[in-house]
């Protein structure tokens, strides 16, 4: 390989570093999709993050929901949810909960999805006995996970906008 060839194919990252990698915020959010928009900065119920970080967390809730598994619970619930993060998705399909019967649908449609990978979870057990233990203990994180959604939509109080936060 000659000089003149190493100088192009440095020249040609150049320009794609100084493309492609800004540090720019504004520019940058025309090549990333999960940049967000300002619809991310939007403020969630209190029960979201507590949420997100236990039902996101395969430590936590036994399970892996991807961001396809996010989004075909949003359709299940007739919701339209962009692909973004995780996380985002999450906090985007519970950002305008206004009733408890939103929540317990909701809720239904991610416990269909993680009773499905419990079924999965089962069949590996029974394929290899020896690691029964380690499906063993993902699916009791599981079920705890779906108890945690009990407990969430019981606590769950309806805020009415006419109420005044000022009458006790």
């Amino acid at each position: 390989m000659n000089r003149a060839d190493i100088a192009d194919l440095r020249a040609e990252f150049d320009k794609f570093v100084q493309d492609k990698c800004t540090l720019d915020p504004e520019a940058n959010a025309n090549q990333n999709p999960d940049a967000g928009d300002k619809e991310d900065e939007e403020p969630v119920p209190q029960f979201v993050d507590a949420l997100t970080t236990k039902l996101l967390a395969p430590a936590h809730s036994g399970v892996y929901l991807s961001r396809l598994d996010i989004k075909r619970i949003a359709e299940a619930i007739d919701e339209s949810l962009p692909i973004k993060e995780r996380i985002k998705m999450v906090r985007a399909l519970f950002r305008h909960t206004n009733s408890k019967e939103f929540l317990r649908t909701a809720f239904d449609e991610i416990n269909r999805h993680i009773n499905g990978r419990l079924l999965i979870y089962q069949e590996l057990a029974e394929a290899f006995p020896s690691s029964k233990y380690i499906f063993d203990e993902q699916i009791a994180k599981a079920q705890k996970t779906m108890r945690m959604f009990d407990q969430i939509v019981e606590d769950f109080e309806v805020i009415e906008p006419t109420d005044d936060p000022m009458v006790i």
